[in-house]
C-alpha cells in the first residue's frame, strides 16, 4: 500500500497521528517537506525532516505515534507498507531513522537519483537486510532526458509519478502526468523519458506469494491472526 499525504493547511495535519498499532508489515515514511516526530513502544524516537526516511519493521507488534513538530507550512510525503513473509511476521520490531545526508545522491547532467534502498549505478541505499529485497529510488529528470535501470525479472514493480509528465518503455500508452501510480509488467529493463521536468518514485520488491489477510493496521496471513492481533491490542499483550 502506498499513501501520499500532504497539505499546506496546518489544520489538516496539526493533530498528527496519535499512538496506533501495526503488526506483520514494515512501514516506510519518506518526507519531502515538513517535520514530524516518531515515538514507539520499543523506546525509539526520531525526527522526520525533509528528505529523511523512517523505516519501521512492525513485525510482531509495535505501537507508534507520528506527531508534527511544524506549526505551519507545507507537509508532503509518502508512506509505503511492505508485507512480511509469515516466518518473520511475529519477530522482534526494528526501527531505522535515516537523515537525508545518509541517502546517496547520484547526480548527472540531466537527472538526480536518490537511492533509499537497493542499488543504482553502484550506489547502494542505506537500507539492507529486508526480506523482499526492495529497490526504492527518488528520481528527478530534466525535460527530454531519460532514465534507465535493470530490474530483477521476478520482482513486482511500480512507478509513482509525483509531478511532470513521462513516457515508459517503447509502446504507446495513455498520457501519464502528476500524482499517478503506474504498475509495471515484469521485465528486466525499465526506460522512462521525461516529456516535461518530472519527479517520480521507482519501487520494486520480491513477491512473497502467500495469503494476505488485512484488518486496519494489521497485515497477516489469516483472518484468525487478524482477530488475535485485535484481541492482543485490547487486552494489553500486543507489545511483547
Amino acid at each position: 500500500m502506498l499513501d501520499e499525504f500532504g497539505s499546506e493547511n496546518k489544520r489538516d495535519y496539526i493533530d498528527g497521528f496519535p499512538p496506533h498499532p501495526h503488526r506483520g508489515i514494515e512501514t516506510v515514511t519518506y518526507m519531502l517537506s515538513g517535520e514530524f516526530r516518531h515515538e514507539d513502544s520499543s523506546g525509539n524516537k526520531g525526527d522526520m525532516r525533509a528528505g529523511s526516511v523512517q523505516w519501521m519493521t512492525a513485525a510482531g507488534g509495535i505501537i507508534h505515534s507520528e506527531m508534527p513538530i511544524m506549526k505551519e507550512g507545507k507537509l508532503h510525503g509518502f508512506q509505503l507498507w511492505i508485507n512480511m513473509p509469515a516466518k518473520l511476521k511475529m519477530t522482534k520490531p526494528k526501527y531505522q531513522n535515516i537523515d537525508s545526508e545518509q541517502i546517496p545522491l547520484v547526480q548527472e547532467k540531466d537527472k538526480h537519483v536518490k537511492v533509499i534502498a537497493g542499488d543504482y549505478n553502484g550506489q547502494k541505499g542505506p537500507i539492507s537486510g529486508i526480506s523482499v529485497e526492495p529497490l526504492y529510488l527518488d528520481v528527478e529528470l530534466n525535460k527530454d532526458s531519460n532514465f534507465e535501470i535493470k530490474l530483477l525479472k521476478i520482482h513486482n514493480s511500480f512507478i509513482y509519478l509525483i509531478e511532470g509528465q513521462i513516457e515508459i518503455g517503447d509502446k504507446k500508452h495513455d498520457e501519464l502526468f502528476n500524482s499517478t501510480l503506474i504498475t509495471l509488467t515484469k521485465g528486466e529493463e525499465l526506460k522512462v523519458k521525461a516529456i516535461t521536468k518530472s519527479k517520480f518514485l521507482v519501487v520494486s520488491g520480491k513477491p512473497i506469494n502467500e495469503p494476505i489477510a488485512r484488518g486496519g493496521p494489521f497485515v497477516m496471513n489469516t483472518k484468525a491472526e487478524i482477530l488475535q492481533a485485535i484481541q492482543d491490542y485490547h487486552n494489553g499483550t500486543f507489545v511483547k
